[in-house]
């Protein structure tokens, strides 16, 4: 090469290194640029984030109990290891086959009549035409979901009893009295029916919103073809519907082991242990008020494993079948 050539070459590859800078230098500006427009956006979201890792990942260390025989005096750090004998007695203690049916029956059937009474009262509610009248039901029905169960278990609790307005009202048509409180028989029947009325109101807004995406000339198209309310119910409705429910009650599987503590704890007692303690109430059992702390924390360690393995296999279908996707 000669030195006129060499010259060329290395002028060339200047310029192309300059391009190259000026490339880099431009796309650092643009997301210097971005994060500055993002920034007050990224302080709205700092107090979560910081919430979240102080009471969801720093927490995460504790898990180490689940392999220890625990003691208070010792902590976390001096505590003797005993690898997985925590969760091999757990597995062998005499009530956790009951406990884990218990668990999958009731979370089971809230899902299933959690899914189908939001869908009929969302599709009874798009019926009625006058408008004030609907926003008077959409009130009434959404209220219960606004209540904690302290209160609506206080309040089922009186209504229920055998002295109860329900058993007074049964008594009357010579049926009863019934102790829905304190029967194994009926009391896992009363948390699955006052838990769905609890929240099918608040849960009917999606399938509300859902409707009214519908096309209304889908309807006038089967309306001249023939079609009556129920088929138009059959053939437009429930399609339009499916995708939407589809997603909800496969996103529904990873909680399948949530049983609701909260409405259990406040309207169980020991007369019902057979047929209404779940996990979440054993966990409590055990760690709060019987102080097995490593026990306790094998447990829950047992059902959160479980929930992200049905929580990831329904993320998976939803994204497959359900076009449904976060990221």
């Amino acid at each position: 090469m000669t030195g006129a050539q060499a010259a060329v070459a290395e002028a060339a590859a200047c310029g192309l290194l300059g391009k190259d800078k000026e490339m880099v230098s431009g796309k650092t500006k643009k997301r210097l640029d971005k994060f500055k427009r993002n920034l007050p956006l990224h302080l709205m979201l700092l107090p979560g984030v910081i919430l979240i890792a102080v009471f969801c990942y720093i927490p995460m260390g504790g898990i180490l109990i689940a392999f220890q025989d625990y003691k208070v005096t010792k902590g976390i750090l001096r505590s003797e290891w005993v690898g997985l004998e925590n969760f091999r007695f757990l597995f062998s203690y005499p009530n956790f086959g009951q406990i884990m049916r218990n668990t999958v029956f009731i979370a089971c059937s809230k899902l299933v009549l959690g899914l189908m009474a939001p869908v009929v009262f969302a599709l009874l509610l798009n019926e009625i035409r006058h408008a004030r009248y609907a926003k008077i039901v959409q009130t009434l029905v959404y209220l219960p979901n606004f209540l904690s169960w302290v209160i609506l278990g206080g309040i089922f609790v009186t209504l229920l009893s055998p002295t109860g307005i329900l058993n007074r009202a049964l008594d009357l048509i010579g049926m009863g009295p019934y102790y829905f409180m304190g029967d194994n028989s009926l009391f896992p029947g009363t948390l699955i029916v006052t838990d769905v009325w609890k929240g099918f109101g608040y849960a009917s807004i999606i399938y509300l919103a859902t409707l009214t995406g519908i096309n209304p000339e889908l309807y006038e198209a089967a309306a001249i073809d023939g079609a009556g309310k129920w088929k138009q119910l059959i053939h437009v409705t429930l399609p339009g519907l499916a995708p939407i429910l589809f997603v909800q009650a496969v996103l529904s599987l990873g909680g399948i082991l949530n049983a609701g503590m909260d409405q259990i704890m406040n309207m169980y007692s020991p007369q019902v242990y057979a047929s209404g303690d779940i996990l979440d109430t054993y966990v409590y059992r055990l760690g709060l008020e019987q102080a097995q702390y490593s026990m306790s924390t094998a447990a829950g360690l047992f059902k959160s494993i479980i929930g992200l393995i049905l929580m990831s296999a329904a993320y998976h279908f939803a994204v497959k079948y359900g076009e449904y996707q976060l990221f």
